[in-house]
């Protein structure tokens, strides 16, 4: 008989793996070094710094976004500190979903690779919509237009490569990261503490200046809040690309987390506290409107801020691209999803993985409902994150002896803390829309029924992902 030209399934056949399938489906290994880590976990989410994290002021007043911020921040230390273990464990492009899928298996492994694609799939066209809101305040265009020129530019980029897209990435994320500065340093000067407690106190239960909309504001705030840090636990999806992963993926979790949490507070409490609460809490280009509060129109400062927080947005849009297309491309090696989607081309970019989600992407940012499309991807971040947490205490539990390069201080601890957090995130997303959260739900349930009625018959041999979990069984046996 003669070889098969792709990968034989686990369920159906005894085959072999063949070398022509894996060799169509290759990353471009060592382009990847512990800055641009960092500078991908930054540039993933520094979009939220400029826009959408101020929706949670609207749903919980600055008290409760601030509580929901600090506990959010908490929650992704923990997680990243987490995954930095298991990155080490097991460097493959698949993240959150290989983890699982060594911790509990095939099924466990869909689930969180699938909730992690959703995250990955909605975030950029929520982005794409506050980029066309920022490009109608600088040059009057937004629309339809604005949406296709993110999508076709910034596709075109990654399917050039993921070293020459990084720095690329790397280079807008530092100007983005200097905006931010700028705009703290405009703040200081004009802080007053009076201004964070300006909205009207509601008749909910334990309302107050500092709550006005009561303690159920603060799990209505959590989704905006974890807005600030969505996708940072993205860093390990390149880990096939990166140099000395064992070093340089904690490396960039970490640093990023720590330089992440550091902008989120202080804009948090300097945007408002010198702009006002109630300014900013409906605002689509929160930056922008509070110089424009503090120091007026037409001013070098807000027109600045108005260009380099476009940059920010764009980033963090350039780079979430990075990383569904190699969720996708993982999932797919894998056979989990169409293997098609796994095809890389001369530059070793899995094109397919690229194109297909960002059309998607691009006819969804047309409803130019940002909220509910943040609220979408929370919901898939938050479900990953249960499964990702069960993973580590899992292993730990199962596998204390297999090799950690890096071991998370504090252990299972540790991992224990963001796990409560993170199911508390998933009931808030409930909270403040249920029926946004039904339409999640729903995407999910699809993404079960393919694996359960079709892709658990498809998985492929010889991947990874398998590869740690056939050592796993081989230990167990001994």
């Amino acid at each position: 008989m003669n070889q098969p030209k792709t990968a034989s399934v686990i369920s159906s056949s005894a085959e072999v793996s063949s070398a022509e399938y894996f060799a169509q489906r290759q990353l471009k290994q060592g382009t990847v070094g512990w800055l641009l880590l960092i500078g991908l976990g930054v540039a993933y989410v520094i979009s939220g710094d400029f826009a959408g994290w101020n929706f949670g002021i609207a749903q919980g007043g600055w008290g409760g976004m601030f509580i929901a911020t600090a506990l959010a921040a908490l929650m992704y230390l923990c997680l990243c500190l987490s995954m930095s273990e298991m990155s080490t464990m097991m460097p493959t492009a698949g993240g959150g979903y290989s983890f699982a899928r060594a911790a509990f298996g095939p099924f466990g492994g869909y689930l969180t690779g699938t909730a992690i694609l959703i995250e990955y799939a909605i975030a950029p066209a929520a982005i794409a919509v506050f980029i066309g809101g920022y490009c109608e305040s600088l040059f009057g265009i937004n629309g339809w237009m604005i949406y296709l020129a993110c999508y076709a530019i910034f596709m075109g980029i990654h399917l050039k490569g993921a070293g020459e897209a990084l720095k690329i990435m790397f280079a807008i994320t530092l100007v983005a990261a200097v905006a931010l500065v700028v705009f703290i340093g405009a703040m200081i000067p004009h802080f007053n503490a009076q201004n964070l407690f300006d909205i009207s106190v509601s008749t909910g239960v334990g309302a107050s200046l500092f709550l006005p909309h009561g303690y159920l504001g603060i799990w209505a705030a959590v989704p905006f809040a974890i807005w600030f840090f969505l996708a940072v636990e993205g860093v390990p999806l390149a880990a096939e690309e990166a140099k000395d992963p064992a070093k340089s993926l904690p490396r960039g979790l970490i640093g990023a987390m720590l330089i992440l949490t550091a902008f989120a507070m202080l804009i948090l409490f300097l945007g408002a506290g010198a702009a006002g609460a109630s300014t900013l809490q409906n605002s689509g280009a929160p930056l922008v409107d509070a110089l424009v509060k503090v120091y007026g129109t037409n001013t070098w400062l807000a027109t600045f801020v108005n260009f380099v927080g476009l940059a920010g947005l764009i980033a963090s849009f350039f780079s979430i691209i990075y990383a569904y297309s190699r969720q996708i491309f993982a999932l797919s090696r894998a056979g989990y999803l169409p293997t098609s989607l796994s095809l890389t081309n001369k530059n070793k970019a899995p094109y397919l993985a690229i194109i297909i989600p960002g059309i998607i992407g691009f006819l969804l940012s047309l409803t130019k409902e940002g909220d509910s499309l943040i609220l979408i991807a929370v919901f898939g971040a938050t479900i990953s994150y249960v499964l990702i947490l069960l993973s580590h205490i899992k292993l730990r539990l199962s596998k204390p002896n297999m090799p950690r390069p890096y071991k998370t201080p504090g252990g299972i601890i540790t991992s224990s803390i963001a796990l409560v957090l993170a199911v508390a995130a998933v009931v808030a997303g409930f909270v403040v829309n249920p029926k946004v959260w039904f339409i999640a739900a729903g995407i999910y349930v699809v993404f079960i029924a393919y694996f359960l009625f079709y892709s658990r018959y498809h998985l492929v041999k010889g991947t990874p992902e398998e590869e740690f979990a056939n050592i796993k069984a081989a230990e167990q046996e001994l």
